[in-house]
C-alpha cells in the first residue's frame, strides 16, 4: 500500500474526465449516517469522495481513498485537494491495511463504485476500449498481475471458453476460444486490441441490438478474469462487516448482472447486514441524459447491523 505523498509527481497534468454516477444517491445514503471515517473504495476520479467531504462537517472527518490504479494517485499528488482526503495505491480488499494508517479498525462508510472508469477508457495502453487499438492489457493496476494477452496464451480452449461464458455471459464463447487458440498455434497469438476485435466480429452474429458491439462482452468478460474482480467483490463483502462501525453503511454500485447479483445474495444471507434498499436505485432520466454510460447502474445499500 502506498501513499500519495511517496509517489513522484505527475508531468503531463492530465487531468480525470471521469464523471462518478449516481452521486446524489451515494451521498444522501451515507451521510445520514452522519460517519466521520469514509472509505471510497474505488476512488477513480474522485467525484463520491469530494461530495462526501463537502457534506462533512468543516474541518471534521476524513475520506480514504482506494484505487488499484497507480495512475489515480499519481493525479491526486498533482492536484490541490482537501487535507482530510488521502489516497492510497491498493484494492478495496485491503481497507483494514489503509485504517490501520491512521489507527482506526472501523469505518462508518463505504462506498463502492464498481464500474470502469471513462480514464481508463480513454487510455489506450490499457485496451480497456475496443473502439481504439493497443495492447490487450485490461489491467488496472499495470504493475502487477499478467495483461490479457499473456492470460489468453496461458490458458487452453475450454478455460478461455468457460471465462467468456460465465463473466461474459456470451453465448458464442466457444467459437471465440476456437478462434484464439487457432492463432496461437499457428503461432500469431492475439496481443492487441484489434485481434480480438477481428475474431469477435467473426464470431458472434450481428444483434437485432445494434448498440452492442460484438466484442462488448467478450472484453469484459477478460477484464473481470485478468483483475479478480468478482473474487475481490465476494472476499469484501463476507469481510466488510467486520471494517463498518455498528449503524456504518455501505453503498454499492454496480453495472452488471453478475456483480449486482454477488451483491444481492451477500446482503441478504449475511445477518450482520441489514438491508436499507429492498429494491436496486437506478440513476435519475436526468442523469442517464447527461451521462450515458450510468443507464446500466444499480446501487445498494446496506448497514452494518448494531
Amino acid at each position: 500500500m502506498t501513499d500519495i505523498d511517496n509517489l513522484p509527481s505527475r508531468s503531463d497534468g492530465e487531468r480525470t474526465c471521469h464523471v462518478s454516477v449516481m452521486p446524489d444517491e451515494v451521498t444522501q445514503w451515507l451521510i445520514e449516517a452522519s460517519p466521520e471515517t469514509i472509505i471510497d473504495g474505488t476512488y477513480g476520479g474522485g467525484g463520491h469522495s469530494r461530495l462526501l467531504l463537502d457534506q462533512l462537517p468543516v474541518g471534521r472527518g476524513r475520506v480514504i481513498g482506494l484505487d488499484r490504479d497507480p495512475s489515480v494517485a499519481l493525479r491526486v499528488e498533482s492536484e490541490t485537494h482537501d487535507p482530510r482526503l488521502t489516497v492510497f495505491v491498493a484494492s478495496y480488499e485491503q481497507t483494514p491495511k489503509a485504517l490501520a494508517q491512521f489507527d482506526l479498525a472501523h469505518a462508518d462508510a463505504m462506498v463502492l463504485d464498481l464500474g470502469l472508469s471513462s480514464d481508463q477508457l480513454a487510455d489506450r495502453e490499457r485496451g480497456f476500449s475496443f473502439t481504439q487499438n493497443g495492447p490487450l492489457d485490461l489491467r488496472f493496476d499495470p504493475e502487477n498481475g499478467v495483461p490479457a494477452s499473456r492470460w489468453l496464451a496461458s490458458h487452453d480452449e475450454k478455460q478461455i471458453a468457460d471465462a467468456i461464458y460465465q463473466y461474459g455471459e456470451e453465448r458464442f464463447s466457444r467459437r471465440i476460444a476456437r478462434a484464439i487458440v487457432a492463432r496461437q498455434r499457428e503461432r500469431n497469438p492475439v496481443d492487441t486490441v484489434d485481434d480480438l476485435v477481428e475474431i469477435c466480429r467473426r464470431c458472434v452474429p450481428r444483434s437485432r441490438n445494434h448498440d452492442i458491439h460484438p466484442a462488448t462482452r467478450t472484453f469484459q468478460a477478460l477484464r473481470i478474469a485478468v483483475n479478480d474482480e468478482l473474487g475481490i467483490l465476494e472476499r469484501t463483502l463476507a469481510a466488510a462487516p467486520g471494517w463498518l462501525s455498528p449503524g456504518g453503511r455501505i453503498a454499492i454500485i454496480s453495472f452488471h448482472s453478475l456483480e449486482d447479483r454477488i451483491v444481492k445474495h451477500a446482503f441478504r444471507d449475511d445477518d450482520r447486514w441489514e438491508i436499507l434498499t429492498k429494491k436496486p436505485l437506478r440513476p435519475s432520466e436526468s442523469e442517464v441524459a447527461n451521462n450515458s454510460r450510468s443507464r446500466s447502474a444499480k446501487m445498494r445499500v446496506a448497514a452494518r447491523r448494531a
